[in-house]
């Protein structure tokens, strides 16, 4: 299967989605690349690129900036800096130790990039004991960008979504037509005291949308999703 670039928020926001095989489980990822004012493209969560996708992406903007934003979404980016070596790597606290092969220039913390920071707000979710993401919202298009924080898996999924991933998230994760974080963070949410001030903070940026690894995009209603699926934490005292 060919990864192709689907532009999402016109000429701003750029989408590919990617096969990936996670606990005896097919289903999709997503990467996401923002085209910066400068014009210089900030790829999130990358996914492996062929001469064919390299094309796509040159023609809209020049790669600066390669970010790993969890530590589950790791896989490709040497693919990217193989592609694209004189952009400069950003990774999730704790993957300097998880990927120690990686090379990398930044680890993303709370206040963006100085080249980026009139354009996003970011978060780094912690207080977890599986799961560490950093959260993003793109201000000029009102569009939170998450990876595992929130998965969209239901009926109206794009994807044939196989047995296995219908059994977990129908009958033990109840997240079936119904947003929850990823069940690695529902069985080890750990100090909910801690994420529960890091999600109030999300949901006081001003987004519309959410764009998340697995699952469909939601456009809708999106700040009320998101407190409704991290409703567990939020109601937590």
């Amino acid at each position: 299967m060919t990864n192709t670039l689907e532009e999402y928020i016109p000429e701003t926001i750029y989408i590919v989605e990617y096969p990936i095989h996670y606990g005896g489980m097919d289903l999709f990822s997503r990467m996401t690349l923002v085209r910066l004012s400068d014009g210089k493209l900030w790829v999130h969560s990358p996914c492996k690129v062929d001469s064919q996708l390299k094309a796509e992406i040159d023609q809209i903007g020049e790669v600066a900036y390669i970010l790993a934003p969890g530590n589950f979404h790791h896989l490709h980016v040497a693919d990217f800096q193989n592609a694209y070596p004189h952009a400069e790597t950003f990774l999730c606290p704790g993957l300097e130790k998880k990927r120690a092969d990686l090379e990398f220039d930044w680890i993303l913390g709370n206040k963006p990039d100085y080249r980026w920071h009139e354009e996003f707000e970011q978060v780094v979710i912690q207080g977890t004991r599986i799961i560490t993401e950093v959260a993003f919202v793109h201000k000029p298009t009102r569009t939170l960008i998450l990876v595992d924080l929130l998965e969209n898996i239901g009926d109206d999924y794009t994807h044939e979504a196989g047995a296995i991933l219908k059994f977990w998230w129908k009958a033990v994760f109840h997240m079936w037509n119904n947003p929850k974080a990823a069940p690695e963070y529902q069985i080890a949410w750990g100090d909910k005291d801690i994420v529960r001030k890091e999600l109030e903070k999300i949901l006081l940026w001003d987004f519309e949308r959410i764009i998340l690894a697995h699952g469909s995009l939601i456009d809708t209603d999106a700040k009320a999703v998101a407190a409704k699926g991290w409703g567990n934490v939020l109601d937590y005292r």
